[in-house]
């Protein structure tokens, strides 16, 4: 190799539907965290893995920067100023569409806390009505923190995707690659299961069920030509169950329906899944329910 093999550690932060999720997928290549236009729907920091010739790049996506005020959201916080340190280059990821905000401006007091260089990435681009905007846009930003770099993309089209991994890839150290060549991510199968069960409940149910809901996989069957998952939704409140099964079932039928068709996409089987409906009252301020949330401690009858 003519030049040498470089690695890196890079933290995607950035408001609630800044579009993180959506640029982490699309600089990976494949769906990993789940997108919906909720704020809040990234729950732990995932990690995907970008093998290339001459780089191994290791994303780690964190839930947006919020005001912490329920014991699920201070964990979620916690999160994220653990994905600030020890890492070679940080990705801030903010809405083009939207203009500056004193939100903005709060969530830039996070990064001065770490001695991390940072990349502007204004996202959304396609979203702008005047091209025009941009650049005031950009020395807004620019006036608040000193960025290394600033890239407009758009996650969704693929805009400036080539252009933000160029400039990655120039401020990566030398160093090894830390995994196999085909490694994408240290999400477990069951993980990636209840969250992809979790979107399609967020996404189908719209604003009646917020994210006061959650999935866990209870139980996971491999035989030779197809996967059993048996998996639960939990909501919070009475009223919110009838909306996720829906008129004789069709709710829950339709957001099984999608959500086994993109499991069978994603692990290459063949998926039966069996969801079940169940209210848990205050689930969000129960710690030993929230450990069960996290996969790094999510026990289940299979875990061997």
């Amino acid at each position: 190799m003519s030049h040498s093999f470089k690695s890196g550690f890079i933290s995607i932060i950035g408001r609630p539907n800044a579009g993180k999720s959506t640029l982490l997928n699309a600089l990976v290549g494949r769906k990993l965290a789940i997108v919906a236009d909720k704020p809040q729907t990234t729950r732990t920091t995932i990690q995907g893995v970008l093998t290339s010739p001459e780089a191994q790049i290791v994303f780690l996506d964190t839930p947006g920067i919020h005001k912490a005020d329920s014991p699920l959201n201070k964990r979620l916080m916690n999160a994220v100023r653990a994905a600030l340190d020890q890492r070679d280059l940080l990705l801030f990821v903010a809405d083009a569409a939207h203009g500056f905000e004193e939100q903005d401006r709060r969530a830039l007091d996070l990064l001065r806390k770490a001695a991390t260089p940072a990349v502007l990435v204004l996202n959304k681009i396609d979203l702008l009505r005047e091209k025009g905007l941009l650049l005031p846009l950009i020395e807004s930003y620019k006036a608040v923190y000193e960025f290394v770099e600033c890239v407009p993309v758009s996650a969704v089209k693929g805009d400036g995707l080539d252009a933000l991994r160029g400039v990655i890839l120039d401020r990566l150290p030398e160093g090894p690659a830390y995994f196999p060549d085909d490694y994408v991510t240290d999400q477990p199968e069951r993980f990636l299961a209840a969250e992809l069960v979790r979107e399609k409940v967020v996404l189908a149910t719209r604003k009646e069920v917020p994210h006061s809901v959650s999935v866990t996989v209870d139980r996971w069957e491999e035989a030779p030509n197809i996967t059993r998952i048996y998996a639960t939704i939990r909501v919070e409140r009475e009223g919110q169950k009838p909306i996720v099964i829906g008129a004789n079932g069709s709710m829950l039928k339709k957001i099984g329906t999608l959500a086994r068709k993109e499991m069978e996409k994603l692990f290459s089987v063949r998926i039966y899944l069996d969801l079940h409906v169940r209210v848990q009252p205050g689930w969000r301020s129960k710690p030993a329910f929230l450990d069960a949330l996290d996969w790094r401690t999510m026990a289940g009858e299979d875990d061997t």
